[in-house]
């Protein structure tokens, strides 16, 4: 395996389960030998605030952050939250894009709108791979797990074994949980987007 530096921001709101695909993917790195180190902002996660999470794994990292322009991933949760994290994207990364809109706030309130065309101006920046994740989520019996569909997803383009990724799930998980997790994980390693 190549050991250069990856670079990955998740996005969504709180209740998304962002910051568990960061602990799902650093368990994976390390159980696969890298250095990982990972950092949290959230702000109001609890009441649908924004909620990121930079993840940076290869031979030796030296910060948890992530500079602007260097993310070779930005995985989003939420339309939104995707175009707020895109100054960190490198020019040409991958965006991985949850079609889910949870309007914030000010769109709730009318003193805002929420932006038209946000898959448009991500795509200036950089390759979208929209995922309807909560609509996958919901065909396996529980929304929630979209957030596992997404590191499915994810998974394509690291270089672990689906093994590793399962394992790391398990170990994240309570046992109740692990069959529909797994599934959505596999789902979302099927998943092919344009």
């Amino acid at each position: 395996m190549d050991k250069t530096i990856t670079n990955i921001i998740f996005s969504g709101v709180g209740g998304q389960g962002v910051l568990v695909m960061s602990d799902i993917l650093a368990i994976v790195a390390m159980k696969g030998n890298y250095d990982v180190k990972k950092s949290e902002v959230h702000g109001m996660a609890q009441r649908g605030g924004s909620v990121i999470s930079h993840l940076r794994f290869g031979d030796k990292i030296f910060s948890p952050l992530i500079p602007q322009g260097e993310a070779d991933f930005i995985v989003s949760m939420e339309k939104l939250e995707a175009l707020r994290v895109l100054n960190f994207l490198r020019p040409n990364g991958i965006i991985l894009l949850n079609l889910c809109i949870i309007p914030p706030l000010g769109v709730l309130t009318g003193k805002e709108k929420y932006p038209l065309n946000i898959e448009g101006s991500l795509s200036e920046r950089g390759k979208v791979v929209s995922i309807p994740a909560l609509e996958i989520a919901k065909s396996l019996g529980n929304p929630r797990a979209g957030n596992v569909v997404m590191l499915g997803v994810l998974s394509q383009y690291l270089p672990f074994s689906p093994l590793l990724w399962e394992e790391a799930i398990k170990e994240r998980f309570p046992k109740k949980y692990h069959s529909l997790n797994l599934e959505a994980f596999r789902k979302g390693r099927e998943f092919r987007g344009k």
